[in-house]
C-alpha cells in the first residue's frame, strides 16, 4: 500500500489485506475494551479501548492520509470534534469565527465563550476589512467553514491561513462539506482539518462520528492526550461502518456532484427561485476562489424561494423523492429549512446578519436518478406558487 499515493486508492484500499491472523481480506472488528499484557510489565501496542484501538487507528490513519496531516483522532460526533479543538484554548484566547457558521458550531462557540474560556469574534470572513480588523487583535485560533453551511459561502484558505500564521494564530478548517475528496485544507496551509464523519466520509446515514486531522504531530499528540483524558474518543463498531463507508467516498461524490449541479442550473433559471446558491454556478461570488483551491464544487447547495416560509411549506410538502431532515452527505437526497432546523437556536438576529431567511432551503443532493430529482424538485416548486 506505501507504494500507492492516489486518494482514490488511499480510500479504497489501506488497510485492505492486512490481517495476519488469518488473512481477511476486509479489516477486523476489534470490540475488545481491554487488551492482554504479553507478560508483567509487558504491554502490547494496545492496552484499553479508550486509549487506543486498532478499528479507530486504521479509520483515522485512512483519514490522515487522505487529508495530508499527521494524523487523526477520531471522536464520537462532528461537534465533538469542534469541541477538541477549542480545548487547546485558555481564558483571554481570542477566536475568530465565520459569522455565518452551522449552527451547531455558532452555538458551541458562544456557550464556551459565555463560560469564560475564551474570547470570541465573529467575522465575515470574505468582508477583507473586518477580517483584517479581527487578525489585528492576535488571535490564537481562525476557524474556517468553506463552503459555509447553508449559504455555501466560499472563502480563501490558503489567504487566511497565511494572515492567521504571521499573527501567531492556528488555523482550524471545517472540510465535512467537501470531504478531502475534493479539498484538502492542509495543503492550503491549514494546521487541523475538522469533519463530522457522519455526512460524506460515511455517507450512508448510520453512524454519527468526527474527527480532527492535525497537520503537526505536536498538536497531534497533545490533541489526542486530551481527548483520551476526557474519553470523547470515537466507538470501534462506529470506525468499522465509517471506513466501510469511505471506500465509496470518491464515486459517490463524483455521482452526486453531477446531479447537483443539474438542479442548480435547473434553480437558477425558475422565477420562483429568488437566489441559488451553488459554488459551481459561474454567478456564485465565490466560484473563482472555489475552482482554485477544491477539486470539484460539490453536491451541496441551498437556494431562497419566493414568497417566504408560506411558500417553503408547501415546497416542502409537496416533496416525494426527497427527505425533509437534518444532516447532509448520505446517499440520499435530504432538504432543510435552516431557519427552523439547523440554525434555529443561533436566533433571528444573528440569522439576519448572516443572510439566512426564512426562504432559505438547504438541499444535500444523494445517489437516486438525476431525473427523477428534478421531477420531485419541479412538482414542489409548482406547489410552492400556488
Amino acid at each position: 500500500m506505501s507504494n500507492f499515493k492516489a486518494p482514490q486508492t488511499i480510500a479504497a484500499a489501506n488497510g485492505i489485506a492486512a490481517d495476519t491472523a488469518f488473512g481477511a481480506v476486509v479489516p477486523p472488528i476489534h470490540l475488545s475494551t481491554t487488551f492482554a499484557f504479553a507478560g508483567f510489565e509487558q504491554p502490547r501496542s494496545y492496552e484499553y479501548g479508550r486509549v487506543g484501538n486498532p478499528s479507530r487507528d486504521l479509520l483515522g490513519d485512512t483519514i490522515a492520509k487522505l487529508e495530508g496531516g499527521a494524523g487523526a483522532i477520531m471522536v464520537a460526533s462532528g461537534m465533538a470534534a469542534v469541541d477538541l479543538v477549542l480545548s487547546r484554548l485558555r481564558p483571554g484566547d481570542l477566536v475568530v469565527a465565520p459569522h455565518d457558521c452551522y449552527g451547531g458550531t455558532y452555538r458551541l462557540l458562544g456557550a464556551r465563550r459565555d463560560r469564560g474560556h475564551f474570547d470570541l469574534s465573529f467575522v465575515d470572513q470574505g468582508n477583507g476589512a473586518a477580517l483584517s480588523a479581527a487578525l489585528d487583535r492576535k488571535p490564537a485560533l481562525v476557524l474556517i467553514e468553506t463552503p459555509s453551511n447553508p449559504l455555501m459561502r466560499v472563502v480563501d484558505i490558503r489567504a487566511i491561513a497565511s494572515r492567521a500564521k504571521a499573527v501567531g494564530a492556528k488555523t482550524a478548517v471545517d472540510n465535512t462539506f467537501l470531504s478531502p475528496a475534493l479539498q484538502r485544507p492542509i495543503a492550503l496551509g491549514a494546521d487541523y482539518v475538522i469533519h463530522s464523519t457522519t455526512k460524506y466520509l460515511n455517507g450512508h446515514s448510520d453512524v454519527v462520528g468526527g474527527a480532527v486531522v492535525a497537520a503537526d504531530k505536536a498538536d497531534l499528540d497533545e490533541l489526542s492526550d486530551w481527548a483520551n483524558l476526557t474519553g470523547v474518543k470515537g466507538a470501534p463498531f462506529d470506525a468499522y461502518l465509517t471506513l466501510r463507508g469511505l471506500r465509496t467516498l470518491f464515486a459517490r461524490i463524483e455521482r452526486q456532484q453531477l446531479t447537483a449541479a443539474a438542479i442548480a442550473e435547473l434553480l437558477q433559471a425558475d422565477p420562483r427561485v429568488l437566489a441559488v446558491h451553488y459554488p459551481g454556478l459561474a454567478s456564485h461570488p465565490g466560484h473563482a476562489i472555489a475552482r482554485a483551491q477544491q477539486a470539484g464544487f460539490g453536491a451541496m447547495l441551498s437556494f431562497e424561494l419566493a414568497g417566504g416560509i408560506k411558500a417553503v411549506r408547501r415546497f416542502v410538502e409537496a416533496l416525494q423523492l426527497v427527505t425533509l431532515a437534518d444532516s447532509i452527505g448520505g446517499v440520499e437526497t435530504l432538504i432543510a429549512h435552516p431557519a427552523s432546523m439547523t440554525h434555529a437556536g443561533m436566533g433571528a438576529e444573528a440569522r439576519q446578519a448572516a443572510g439566512i431567511t426564512d426562504g432559505l432551503l438547504r438541499l444535500s443532493v444523494g445517489l437516486e436518478a438525476e431525473a427523477d430529482l428534478i421531477a420531485d424538485l419541479k412538482t414542489a416548486l409548482a406547489a410552492a406558487a400556488d
